[in-house]
């Protein structure tokens, strides 16, 4: 089953969590760190990764399945 990877605050650290998950998979000091290794899984599942800011809002989103939506070239 694919799980969007979310990057959201963790007290004063980053955190990767799966969607639906209560625990974390990963914890870091930086977001970018963060990012990278969501965005990693998120490629590996062909799902979504979804970016929080520190006040916990979507910041961002990138898709790496199948876009409903797929950009016109």
């Amino acid at each position: 089953m694919k799980k969007n990877q979310h990057v959201v605050p963790s007290d004063d650290q980053w955190a990767v969590r799966g969607e639906g998950n209560s625990r974390k998979t990963r914890i870091t000091q930086t977001q970018r760190e963060a990012i990278e290794i969501a965005r990693t899984i998120a490629r590996k599942e062909q799902s979504e990764l979804v970016i929080h800011g520190k006040d916990g809002r979507i910041r961002q989103k990138d898709s790496y399945g199948n876009d409903p939506f797929p950009p016109r070239g």
